[in-house]
């Protein structure tokens, strides 16, 4: 019996240092994002949106009139 209680410690150990790991993930990302001043963030915006192409607007390429 030893043994399983040996397993289940390895098993919450295991699970908190994931826990651990995803908070240093999830926190190192959130830096690099607020590193960003606006104005760059709108640059990367616009940079993004010229690479996907052009793209029909919300009143353009409809088929139905207005009346």
């Amino acid at each position: 019996m030893p043994s399983r209680n040996r397993v289940w410690k390895l098993v919450g150990l295991a699970g908190a240092v994931g826990v651990v790991a995803t908070g240093a993930l999830v926190a190192r990302n959130e830096r690099e994002r607020r590193a960003y001043s606006p104005d760059e963030v709108r640059d990367r915006l616009q940079a993004r949106l010229e690479d996907t192409g052009p793209s029909a607007g919300p009143d353009e390429g409809s088929t139905t009139s207005a009346d």
